[in-house]
């Protein structure tokens, strides 16, 4: 075994590679690009791109490929290799400061939600230096990978990075305004870090081969309740079979070195489910290297004869798979946001920081909700291994013990601040978390972080970082102009804790720190004003909402435009997914259950009429038959049902969307009960699927 500092990040232009490859001048000016979002020097690209070649040459790479993010989900690229006429006819490789800073694919195939007609095809791929260039492995081919924003002809956003880029950009400006104002002169730039936790299923290659539904739609459309499940809770943090290690050792192998620093790896609760987290980066390289991570889960697996699901809800009945997104915000002076000090009440950054999450979230809870929809998360939320769609925030008894405290104090100033934080600061010493693990909230604070525990196990997980840096800024936005607009004749962090207690009384209705799986919560959020929308199409609409157009296109993030043509993309590939499932599962009830349930009634009729022929009647073996065939035309009827559901025109994509999420999901739910119940009568010999037991036993050796 190669010890690990042998080829981490050996793929990948590190900034060691990029101080090796170029001169002092043009390596101080990268890095500044990379590390304080100072504009890139377009007259250092060249040097940066012949670097970029050589290296990628050393390593044996004949291609480059822009890689982007557009908004069908995914990544994307197209590889152009490095070859190139020189002057006198000859082959020679060239990579120019043109190639690496800009490429032109064709962007007629993409969604774009109404932005472009199909014949104007012109995109624009951009270099984002924030993001190390790597090299993308395929058996002996080699490809320079570079990370890129894609934008349209007009320079109209048709990807998912582009927001994101921004919505760090707006952050970092109206959080270091706030601290400007509170004299903080050390804080130049913000950093926003995510520790992004990945679920995911193993699943025997052998036996995928008969789930053709798994195959085409990433989940089982069908399947009984196996009679072992995950009741047993004997999964969870159990020993890891050797072929899953060994699956697991190839994975963190392969993810160090591309310079991806995978801490942990476990059984997760559901049979065949799995989890692996990353250390915290910074968050665009976190995102980036989840996109690559969810990848290399699906290309390991084949290499051991299994296959990764990432799919939020593959098995009915067992958890579903999601992303755990660890947020924080901190300085370059290293100091973070989330971090209560010793004497958490006299922090004021700490406690502006949670006020201003506070109130975004209060403002912003539709949009953060809206951001984690899909068809895969709509099978997820609110089940018992997903919190419920309601956007809610737990604190832990500490921190809200505090804010209670400021809440009720009649005087606000450092001194009662001060014995407000000895009344209740009685923590052990030993203990680092301020605040208890609550899984049944949707945004926890755990410490020193927030835990974001919504996002599907499939999805791009800068939808969410986008709107949670959106939360943020808005929130420090508001408290800058509240402290801004007081009398001046007071401290400024008098003012400022004024402006905790204001906030803290006006976002109360977002705060539970209970069981947010209880009924008691669902009634209780409703009292509060909470949305509680059970569906993509509908949680959609809180992207459109006047007032959210107007915080979208004030912060440069989306113009209304771009929002609405987003909202149409999402609409659309919901709808896909779903008339794809539709589709798919009136085929194989069509062609293999409904001839399965036949050939079971073939054979009890055959035994039934030997019984009579021998003068022996069997009143349960005809009742079985009576049932088996009255089974046959309730799944005929419902599946007939479902294929003219299919065929029903109508007026636009919202409206499609909303029928699709509700009577299409309603039929399918009654075909499938059907299904479920004739496939524990059928003989297995007959069933032509695997089985949920066969599917969540541990994989063979």
């Amino acid at each position: 075994m190669q010890s690990i500092h042998n080829y981490y990040g050996e793929l990948v232009f590190t900034k060691k590679v990029m101080e090796r490859k170029l001169s002092k001048n043009i390596f101080k000016k990268l890095v500044a690009a990379i590390d304080n979002l100072e504009p890139l020097d377009q007259s250092i690209a060249g040097e940066v791109a012949h670097a970029m070649k050589e290296w990628a040459l050393e390593k044996g790479a004949t291609h480059f490929t822009h890689w982007f993010q557009p908004q069908r989900g995914g990544t994307a690229q197209k590889h152009d290799s490095f070859i190139d006429y020189g002057e006198r006819g000859e082959i020679i490789e060239r990579f120019s400061a043109l190639q690496l800073v800009q490429s032109e694919p064709d962007a007629s195939s993409f969604p774009s939600g109404g932005i472009r007609s199909t014949f104007e095809a012109r995109g624009y791929t951009a270099w984002d230096p924030t993001s190390p260039v790597f090299l993308l492995e395929a058996g002996k081919t080699k490809t320079l990978v570079i990370p890129s924003v894609f934008l349209s002809w007009t320079g109209e956003v048709l990807d998912i990075k582009t927001p994101l880029l921004r919505s760090i950009a707006i952050l970092n400006e109206k959080a270091i305004n706030l601290q400007k104002l509170l004299g903080n002169k050390n804080a130049k730039q913000i950093k926003i870090f995510a520790g992004i936790e990945q679920e995911y299923f193993l699943i025997s290659e052998e036996l995928i081969k008969s789930r053709s539904d798994i195959i085409v739609t990433g989940r089982t459309l069908f399947g009984s309740k196996p009679a072992k499940g995950q009741q047993m809770e004997d999964h969870y943090f159990g020993n890891i079979q050797k072929n899953v290690l060994e699956f697991m050792e190839d994975v963190d192998h392969e993810l160090y070195r591309k310079g991806i620093p995978i801490k942990t790896r476990h059984n997760e609760v559901a049979p065949n489910q799995f989890e692996l987290a990353p250390l915290q980066q910074e968050m665009n390289l976190a995102i980036d290297n989840n996109l690559q991570i969810m990848e290399i889960l699906k290309r390991v697996s084949n290499k051991h004869n299994m296959v990764a699901l990432l799919h939020e809800k593959p098995f009915a009945g067992v958890n579903g798979s999601g992303k755990h997104f660890n947020w924080s915000i901190g300085d370059n002076t290293g100091i973070n946001y989330f971090e209560p000090s010793k004497s958490p009440l006299k922090n004021v950054s700490f406690l502006l920081a949670i006020s201003a999450v506070l109130f975004g979230v209060n403002k912003l809870g539709g949009v953060l909700r809206a951001s984690i929809s899909d068809a895969g998360n709509d099978h997820r939320l609110g089940a018992n291994e997903a919190p419920p769609a309601i956007m809610s925030i737990y604190l832990g008894e500490y921190v809200s013990e505090l804010l209670d405290s400021i809440e009720k104090a009649s005087v606000i100033n450092e001194k009662k601040v001060n014995e407000i934080t000895l009344g209740v600061q009685n923590l052990p010493k030993v203990n680092k978390d301020y605040s208890d693990r609550n899984r049944t909230s949707p945004i926890a604070f755990t410490g020193n972080k927030f835990e974001f525990r919504s996002l599907g196990s499939a999805a791009n997980p800068a939808e969410a970082g986008t709107v949670l840096n959106i939360i943020a800024a808005y929130g420090f936005d508001e408290i800058y102009k509240r402290i801004y607009k007081k009398k001046s004749n007071s401290d400024v962090k008098e003012k400022a804790l004024e402006v905790v207690k204001e906030i803290i009384k006006e976002t109360k209705d977002v705060r539970f720190e209970k069981n947010g799986y209880s009924q008691e919560w669902y009634v209780e959020a409703e009292r509060r004003g909470l949305s509680n929308v059970k569906n993509t199409p509908e949680a959609l609409k809180f992207f459109l909402k006047k007032d959210v157009i107007e915080i979208f296109s004030r912060y440069h993030i989306l113009t209304e435009r771009e929002l609405r043509s987003k909202v149409e993309i999402k609409l659309e590939n919901y709808v896909k997914t779903k008339e794809i499932e539709y589709k798919y599962a009136i085929k194989i009830v069509k062609t293999l259950l409904l001839p399965a349930i036949l050939k079971q009634v073939d054979s009890l009729t055959k035994i039934y009429k030997n019984l009579n022929g021998l003068n022996i009647k069997s009143k349960e073996l005809l009742k079985e038959l009576e049932f088996l065939m009255k089974l046959y035309e309730e799944i005929k009827r419902y599946c007939d049902d479902l294929e003219v559901f299919t065929t029903i025109e109508y007026n636009n994509i919202s409206n499609i969307a909303d029928k699709f999420a509700t009577e299409g999901v309603a039929i399918l739910d009654k075909l499938r009960k059907k299904i479920d119940i004739a496939e524990d009568l059928v003989a297995d010999e007959y069933w032509p699927m695997a089985s949920y037991q066969e599917l969540l036993v541990p994989i063979k050796n």
